[in-house]
């Protein structure tokens, strides 16, 4: 019996949907399908300076957030940018050492390279070859607008063509693993900027859609400040010992450190930066250390004047930093395992790395 009109309208309708949701089917297969290609397709990238061993600003602003990170995400990529270094004059020896005391310390606050690459920029060549195309990109006003470089050649009296064209090299750095996020600080939002502009020109320029727009992951922890000079950042160059506390610090360090920090006159623990810059510093580095809010801090501080409050954020650091130290200075003592950490942090990168400079130089005509 034949089927009316509709009917057979019906039939056709359902075999279309059907032949079209087994194509749909077959290539969510390959891809691992759509959510699930775009989580695997989400990558971090961060690099670190190996300027010795990190303070307790880079603990709690960057390196604990990395060890996260890396249990967010499925492919995750920390660097040790030996390349931004030498913008500075290094004792080649002492450069050394300070890259192995730096994976050291990454490992010791909790980087597990079964989970995420580590390794050392000079050793991936492509991060200069990328860097170099890129920097074929960028105008010159561009780059001399970057805070970094105003301040750091002002300070120098001048500037090296490595030290104005490394936020180049920084963009390389990230968008040669294609990455999507970034955790920065505040201080590095612009450099990100850059990357994100590289990605488009090149994307545009070329005319295909090769690198990903990078997204900042900005920490939650509130800048640590020196403990001298609580207007300024803690920092490794601080000529003030008392000024900065390193996760290396002994519990003894730790307690005349924050001791001798500088407060102010009222005995009261109050959070308020602008009029009160000491006393909140440490408010500030008692809640990221308990991983409590600053109004916990506050309230727990009830009671307490300055000295004695200063005993309760001694003894929060002591307890979270010690583990981290004990580990580092296990670590440190293994170089052959620092160096194996790095040979297979080094193969894992240039996997990553090898497709995205193989589109490169076939869009920009090399090949």
């Amino acid at each position: 019996m034949a089927l009316p009109v509709r009917s057979k309208l019906v039939r056709h309708v359902l075999l279309r949907f059907s032949r079209s949701f087994q194509r749909v089917h077959r290539r969510s297969l390959c891809d691992g399908g759509a959510s699930e290609n775009k989580a695997a397709a989400q990558r971090v990238f961060s690099g670190i300076q190996p300027t010795g061993v990190p303070h307790l600003g880079n603990y709690l602003g960057a390196l604990e957030q990395w060890a996260s990170l890396q249990e967010r995400y499925p492919v995750v990529l920390y660097s040790v940018v030996d390349l931004h270094a030498i913008t500075r004059p290094q004792d080649p020896r002492a450069l050394r050492a300070n890259i192995l005391d730096m994976v050291a310390s990454l490992l010791a606050c909790g980087v597990d390279p079964r989970k995420a690459v580590l390794f050392q920029q000079s050793q991936v060549p492509e991060h200069a070859e990328l860097s170099w195309i890129l920097g074929c990109l960028t105008s010159m006003p561009r780059l001399r607008h970057l805070p970094q470089w105003k301040m750091k050649s002002t300070q120098k009296n001048e500037g090296s063509v490595g030290l104005y064209t490394y936020p180049v090299l920084q963009a390389a750095d990230i968008l040669l693993y294609k990455s999507t996020h970034v955790p920065v600080g505040e201080d590095q939002v612009q450099h990100l900027e850059l990357a994100q502009d590289l990605a488009r020109i090149f994307n545009a320029r070329y005319g295909e859609p090769l690198f990903p727009h990078p997204r900042a992951l900005l920490s939650s922890t509130r800048k640590v400040k020196s403990l001298r000079e609580p207007s300024s950042k803690m920092s490794k160059s601080d000529p003030q010992t008392m000024a900065t506390i390193y996760i290396t610090d002994t519990p003894d360090d730790i307690a005349l450190k924050i001791r001798r920090a500088v407060t102010d006159l009222t005995s009261e623990v109050t959070y308020h930066p602008e009029t009160r810059p000491g006393v909140s510093n440490l408010v500030s580095i008692h809640a990221a250390a308990a991983a409590i809010e600053v109004d916990e801090a506050v309230s727990r501080a009830r009671g307490l004047d300055t000295a004695a409050y200063k005993k309760v954020v001694a003894e929060v650091l002591v307890q979270r930093l010690a583990p981290v130290r004990q580990r580092l200075l296990r670590l440190r003592a293994d170089g052959a395992h620092l160096e194996a950490v790095l040979d297979e942090g080094c193969r894992r990168a240039r996997e990553l790395a090898a497709p995205t400079i193989r589109q490169v130089r076939r869009l920009v005509g090399f090949t």
